[in-house]
């Protein structure tokens, strides 16, 4: 393609991950507020809702809640130095603000935290009996 046009497609081809790590990052927690996510179905969708509520619980407390927490820590620094020096790319012609895409990952992994403390949350008062599990998807 280059050689037809006679130009580079640098920006397009920047463009286009920068894009899918925005919908990424940004989407993650909209997709676990609505069950979306991939998950090994085999076992849990045989188990009542306690249980699953039990699987939910677990599973935000011990593996989402601690994996997003270090990811916001971690990147944190990281996103500061980009913001400050207004990181752009370092091809020639390509996206001139890639510190904007740096910066989704915190806010990503952020807003999938608090998705997850409210799914843990309602699982744990699903699981006390404080509220009814939520209808299943058909």
């Amino acid at each position: 393609m280059r050689y037809l046009f006679n130009t580079s497609f640098v920006f397009t081809q920047e463009l286009e991950w920068h894009l899918f790590g925005f919908i990424f990052l940004i989407g993650a927690g909209y997709t676990l507020l609505h069950d979306g996510h991939v998950r090994v179905d085999i076992i849990y969708q045989k188990l009542g809702p306690r249980a699953q509520a039990w699987i939910n619980f677990i599973g935000v407390l011990f593996f989402l809640l601690p994996g997003c927490i270090m990811v916001v820590i971690t990147s944190w620094k990281f996103t500061q130095t980009s913001w400050s020096v207004l990181e752009g790319s370092p091809d020639p012609g390509g996206i001139p603000f890639r510190f904007l895409i740096k910066g989704c990952i915190p806010v990503g992994f952020a807003l999938i935290t608090l998705q997850g403390l409210s799914l843990g949350i309602h699982s744990l008062f699903e699981i006390l009996g404080i509220e009814k599990a939520r209808e299943p998807k058909a």
